[in-house]
């Protein structure tokens, strides 16, 4: 492949392209468009055919996290290379990279060069990365840097990886940012052992990308705890989780506690247990669903929901190991990437998704965010 800018011949360069834009907390969002830009070296630009909807993205559009405005908001995304910058002809993993190629990427860019990047070998918490969809302005060029949009502008430094060919668009989205997440959270910190039983508080994306990687890792027993019910059932149906537990029916909390520790050995409970609700009150109990040596991850409080009462003598007197995980770095996405045919083989991925227009991104915004969906997908009705 020469080093030369390659582009797609049957698609314009030239024109605009149509963003949903977040002007402001609280608002809406705009379509707006914004003109198509050329590559310049080290970069790509991309024909975006599935964005995902995410938790964060609702509380960003709430101000739950000081981001610059105007916002494409959009941090995960997949679709297909619209035009490579000189310089560019591989993949992160060394494969050949083609105009036309469908592909998924990191969200974010570390400096690599911070104490925690260089340091301790922890690019998540590097306080400068670059994160598309959540500090790159639509008002500074290139503009086009969320994912909410018909292209977006992979700077130089981007973890890009040509998806397999075993696996569709749909079922990358399905997990979206929580994907990599989970990789981080459960396969770095958590940890699981062969033959664990795993307690999950949460059934979105990111609860149930924790599901399947601690199913992965040789956990014995996945319980679920979470809601509404029908995504409980959409996790059941999918193959996700061996016990599922409907907060909104089992409203005691002592009720509940007494019931989830019935699925554990001896009722003792559990090994592992990992929080992805992003409720803070759900952290007292999550410590009581811990086993004496146990494991209890924090996962799911990634916006500021403020404080809650916990009894800190449960920690002494269980020794529990309490854990926190922040974000993913650009290996974590991509060793998901190369999990995704493990995961297709074991779970329906595509089932999670429900798709809108790119244009109806309020709509997917507040029926992902009132329970009727588990993931709403933002389609551009590009080459799919």
């Amino acid at each position: 492949m020469s080093n030369a800018m390659q582009t797609d011949p049957t698609s314009p360069t030239t024109g605009t392209a149509t963003a949903m834009v977040l002007e402001g907390f609280g608002q809406t969002m705009t379509a707006t468009t914004f003109p198509r830009v050329t590559p310049d070296a080290g970069a790509v630009v991309v024909d975006v055919t599935h964005a995902g909807i995410c938790g964060t993205d609702i509380h960003l559009q709430q101000g739950r996290l000081p981001i610059p405005v105007p916002l494409i908001l959009g941090h995960e995304a997949v679709g297909r290379v619209h035009a490579l910058g000189e310089g560019v002809t591989t993949d992160a993993r060394g494969e050949q990279l083609h105009v036309g190629d469908a592909i998924s990427w990191a969200s974010n860019i570390p400096c690599g060069h911070c104490y925690y990047c260089q340091d301790q070998h922890e690019p998540s918490l590097c306080e400068t990365r670059k994160v598309y969809g959540i500090n790159q302005s639509s008002a500074d060029w290139p503009h086009l840097s969320g994912g909410w949009s018909e292209q977006i502008y992979l700077q130089p430094g981007s973890t890009i990886i040509r998806i397999p060919s075993s696996v569709t668009p749909q079922q990358v989205i399905a997990l979206g940012c929580a994907g990599p997440t989970a990789v981080h959270a459960v396969n770095d910190i958590a940890k699981p052992q062969t033959g664990d039983v795993v307690v999950v508080q949460g059934s979105g994306p990111v609860g149930l990308a924790c599901a399947m990687y601690a199913t992965l890792a040789g956990a014995a027993k996945v319980i679920i705890v979470g809601g509404p019910a029908n995504r409980l059932e959409v996790a059941q149906a999918a193959g996700i989780g061996d016990i599922h537990i409907d907060i909104f029916t089992e409203t005691d909390q002592e009720a509940r506690l007494e019931r989830i520790l019935a699925h554990t050995p001896d009722g003792r409970g559990a090994d592992v247990v990992i929080e992805a609700t992003g409720v803070p009150t759900a952290v007292a109990e999550g410590i009581d669903l811990a086993r004496r040596g146990g494991k209890y991850l924090v996962v799911g409080q990634y916006t500021d929901h403020g404080t809650t009462p916990i009894n800190p003598h449960y920690i002494t007197k269980k020794q529990l190991q309490v854990l926190g995980s922040w974000a993913f770095s650009p290996q974590n996405h991509l060793e998901y990437v190369e999990s995704l045919p493990r995961l297709t083989a074991h779970f329906d991925l595509a089932s999670m998704v429900t798709e809108y227009p790119l244009t109806e991104a309020d709509d997917a915004m507040t029926d992902m965010r009132d329970g009727r969906t588990l993931k709403s997908v933002l389609t551009t009705g590009g080459r799919s």
